[in-house]
């Protein structure tokens, strides 16, 4: 069952989870389970995705249940009036706040390409971030003797194909874990001595308008237990807003 964080007759949002495709895509043709389709059954209603979440990214992820709700709800992420902030893991020691302002490209799926498109033009885009907390590991890596890491928390002010991770990558930050944009030998270091296996990055926090009551909404999702044990690991858990927090954490 897909943990359920709001539902009401024109919504619902749920905490996905990591691994899981929000929909099909011919990225990964070998996948049969979709957030679309699970959540579908789960409630016996069709619903729409009116944003979009990685497959390995974690958190909060919002559907509309009738088209014109979906409809309204596209336009407050177009007109970038709906606010997501993010945790994050990524190499090295970001600034203590910082913005990135550098456009993207649009990435299509294979099944949006057009063999004879010209390339799409990048597109504006502004991603903000707050240096949470920071570690240097005696991990000897390339020509470094340890090793730096940092927790990020990103606010993307616009709305890019993977603009996190392909802004951090941009700063020499990459998100760990991070198989497309990030750096292997770093990844395999988490996963071989701290035993992550996943994109260390999840929405923890979505604020926006109802369409149609008017009133603000806050959806919040507690980090998944992998996430937030690694951080308790690294000595980071207190960096985090209670909220955010994973509960098995909390109970530890």
């Amino acid at each position: 069952m897909l943990p359920i964080l709001l539902h009401d007759e024109h919504l619902i949002a749920i905490d996905k989870p990591a691994g899981l495709l929000v929909h099909r895509s011919e990225l990964d043709r070998h996948e049969t389970r979709f957030a679309v389709q699970l959540l579908r059954d789960q409630i016996g209603q069709h619903v729409y995705p009116v944003h979009r979440l990685d497959k390995g990214t974690s958190g909060v992820l919002l559907f509309a249940l009738d088209r014109a709700t979906a409809a309204t709800l596209s336009r407050q992420f177009e007109e970038q009036a709906v606010r997501k902030r993010y945790v994050a893991v990524v190499r090295g020691h970001p600034e203590a706040v910082g913005r990135i302002d550098h456009p993207l490209s649009r990435r299509r799926d294979e099944a949006e390409r057009r063999p004879h498109a010209l390339a799409d033009a990048p597109q504006p885009a502004l991603t903000d971030f707050t240096r949470l907390a920071t570690i240097e590991l005696p991990w000897a890596i390339d020509r470094y003797p340890s090793s730096r890491y940092a927790l990020l928390e990103p606010v993307p002010r616009t709305g890019r194909r993977h603009q996190l991770r392909r802004h951090m990558k941009h700063i020499a930050h990459p998100i760990i874990g991070d198989s497309s944009f990030g750096k292997g030998v770093h990844n395999r270091r988490f996963q071989q001595s701290l035993g992550s296996h996943r994109l260390l990055l999840a929405c923890v926090e979505m604020r926006l308008e109802h369409p149609f009551s008017k009133a603000p909404i806050t959806l919040t999702a507690p980090l998944s237990d992998d996430f937030a044990l690694l951080l308790e690991r690294l000595g980071w858990s207190s960096a985090l807003p209670g909220d955010w927090r994973s509960t098995a954490v909390a109970r530890g």
